[in-house]
């Protein structure tokens, strides 16, 4: 992965990090929108939906950090993506939760979300996905 993407990646995360909340909840409302099946796979209870997105932001942060130790990363991504068989993840839903996560930094950044920004987070989550994917199936 070329340095430029990380950088890129990285430093578009950085405005992201002050609207965590608000970014999960923009990005569970997309998810959910694009294919309300998945909806039954997430929490419920009261709150719960907030704490998911807590973990997700979280995730995604250590995520984007660990972008610049990759041999690093690819065990954890490799972990999770086996575990997120057990809550019944598919390997199609990451093409919709990539299609989420760039219509979430799309709205979040606004016109700080450029093309080539654009071009970057999605050829992290490409790659990330991948891995979780090879990882589980």
């Amino acid at each position: 992965m070329e340095q430029k993407t990380i950088t890129l990646v990285q430093e578009s995360f950085e405005k992201v990090k002050p609207i965590a909340p608000a970014a999960a909840e923009i990005f569970y409302s997309k998810l959910f929108e694009l294919d309300p099946q998945l909806k039954p796979l997430f929490p419920n209870a009261e709150g719960a939906m907030k704490e998911q997105g807590n973990k997700l932001m979280s995730m995604l942060a250590a995520a984007v950090a660990g972008l610049s130790n990759l041999e690093a990363l690819v065990p954890i991504l490799q972990n999770l993506g086996k575990r997120h068989v057990d809550y019944k993840v598919e390997p199609i839903h990451y093409e919709t939760v990539g299609t989420a996560l760039l219509g979430t930094l799309e709205a979040g950044l606004g016109d700080d979300f450029t093309p080539e920004i654009k071009e970057a987070w999605g050829s992290v989550y490409g790659t990330m996905a991948d891995v979780m994917i090879e990882a589980a199936y």
